[in-house]
């Protein structure tokens, strides 16, 4: 089991102030791990997560970004590039959604969901993952979706961003697979966070959903927890540009 270990590596998760993000962070720890958690609304200490994670033993470093500012993801980028200790596994799960009906989406908040989901994720991928290719070697794990699969309903921003994660995680993995960088995905399922509020009460979206998921619940974030230490690890060394499905048998149905 030891290629499942983490010990000594520096893992940098984003959106990791809650949720799916939290649970990602706080897996990794378990497995060794030390972590910079990257949020627009992270607590500069004393956070759930920093306790999760130095519950543990391992360090945390809190940086409060805001992946709505371009400028802001560029310096933080460039922060990650530059420092002494290098950045060994990339977690991009910060995200956002807006749910309105296509025809009354409108371009501000197309333009967020594609600049959170999307741009910001290849902007800071492009400047940790150039040093994880110079050094030759680093492991990247993008946040994909259900949606990265299917069209939804009223998110249509939210699905594009997600079929751009899908392809971005494809291309990436093309290019510096022979470098020695795995970049692959994870598609959630339907977790009960807030992201998911809307649907979790709204009871005919949610009788829908549960009569489609074969396991017969909605996900929890640590149900990422597995699949997150898996693709961070040497037990995923021959796995490149994959999307990893953790969805309860959604899309087996």
């Amino acid at each position: 089991m030891n290629a499942f270990d983490l010990t000594g590596k520096l893992a940098v998760v984003t959106g990791a102030h809650r949720g799916i993000g939290r649970a990602m962070a706080r897996a990794l720890a378990e497995a060794g791990a030390d972590i910079i958690g990257v949020s627009a609304s992270l607590e500069g200490s004393g956070s759930d997560v920093e306790k999760d994670v130095t519950a543990l033993g391992r360090t945390f470093e809190a940086i409060r970004t805001d992946f709505a500012d371009s400028d802001a993801v560029r310096a933080l980028g460039a922060d990650l590039a530059a420092r002494e200790r290098p950045v060994d596994i990339l977690v991009n799960n910060a995200g956002t959604i807006r749910r309105t009906p296509a025809a009354q989406h409108t371009d501000d908040d197309w333009a967020l969901v594609l600049q959170v989901n999307l741009n910001a994720q290849f902007a800071l991928t492009r400047a940790v993952g150039a040093t994880m290719v110079a050094r030759g070697h680093g492991n990247i794990i993008f946040t994909a979706s259900l949606l990265s699969y299917q069209g939804g309903i009223t998110v249509p921003g939210y699905t594009a961003a997600k079929h751009g994660i899908a392809g971005l995680t494809k291309a990436l993995a093309n290019e510096w697979a022979p470098h020695g960088v795995n970049v692959n995905a994870i598609a959630p399922g339907y977790i009960a966070t807030d992201n998911t509020r809307a649907l979790q009460d709204d009871p005919v979206r949610s009788k829908a959903i549960l009569d489609r998921i074969p396991a017969g619940r909605w996900g929890s974030a640590d149900d990422l927890a597995g699949a997150t230490v898996f693709l961070a690890s040497d037990a995923a060394a021959y796995i490149h540009g994959t999307i990893l499905p953790v969805d309860g048998g959604w899309l087996g149905r």
